[in-house]
Formats: structure tokens, C-alpha cells, sequence
């Protein structure tokens, strides 16, 4: 979505490699990454948090070759359900932040523009997300509604 609403060429640079095997320096077991995964979210965390944690606390490069899940499995599996996707929240939270801008400058063209760019997006992100299941089919993006998502 780089190239859509901005100037940019797009999103090129490196990407992480995708591991096949479990690397032999990784001193974690698949049951004892589960647990870490379970207490850290237990802690409030997200599962975007949770693996930058995992990668940078634990050494643990990817929770899914080691466990052959993903952290939302893994947390649905132990039953902690997340209301919603860790992207979706954040784009909501980054058009409450521009909401709230423009409450209090209400001249900022470029920050309304912008603002209907990233309601796009999460607009977007809803429907794929509705028709694959993880949203209901009624779910709708409200401006008034979505500072009590983010709280």
C-alpha cells in the first residue's frame, strides 16, 4: 500500500529470511516456547509484541518453526481470544491520533487527507478480515466508535 497514497516507489529492501529448520543454537523447546508465549500475553501483550520480545529477550528468531504455529494460533489454542487483529488496531489507533489532531487544527489539509487514506486502509483490512472470519459480518468503521476500540 506504499505506492498508493503517496509519491513513493514502493516497498523494496530486504525482507527476513523464512527459516526451514530450527536453528541448533535456539536452547527452547516447542512446549516451553508455548508457555512463554501464554505468559507474555497473559502480561497484556499483543502477538506482535510478544515476538519481538521473544526475538530479542529469549533469542528465539520465529515462533513458527519451532512450534509449526503462529503466535495467534498459539493463543487461541490456550484460550485468549483477541478481539482484534494487532494491524487493524493499529491503523484504528493511528486515525484516532489524527481524529483527535484535527479537534484541535481544523485547517490541516494534509492531515484530512490523510485521514481518509487511512480510513481506507482499515476499511480495506475490514473486509478481508470479515470474509476471512476474524471480524463479524457487521462490523463496521465508525470515527465516533473507534476511540473506545483503541481504550
Amino acid at each position: 500500500m506504499a505506492k498508493l497514497h503517496s509519491r513513493k516507489r514502493g516497498t523494496s529492501g530486504s525482507k527476513r529470511p523464512t527459516l526451514k529448520v530450527v536453528p541448533e543454537w535456539v536452547e527452547y523447546s516447542p512446549h516451553e516456547v508455548e508457555d512463554l508465549v501464554v505468559k507474555l500475553s497473559k502480561q497484556g501483550n499483543n502477538a506482535t509484541t510478544i515476538g519481538r520480545i521473544l526475538r530479542d529477550q529469549h533469542g528465539i528468531p520465529q515462533v513458527r518453526t519451532i512450534c509449526n504455529k503462529r503466535i495467534s494460533e498459539i493463543l487461541e489454542e490456550n484460550g485468549v481470544k483477541v478481539q482484534y487483529p494487532d494491524d487493524l488496531l493499529a491503523l484504528i489507533k493511528r486515525a484516532v491520533g489524527m481524529i483527535n489532531h484535527l479537534q484541535k487544527h481544523k485547517s490541516d489539509g494534509t492531515n484530512t487527507t490523510k485521514l481518509l487514506h487511512v480510513e481506507s486502509k482499515i476499511k480495506r483490512l475490514a473486509k478481508y478480515y470479515i470474509r476471512k472470519g476474524t471480524l463479524p459480518v457487521d462490523w463496521k468503521y465508525k470515527r465516533e466508535s473507534a476511540a473506545l476500540i483503541v481504550k
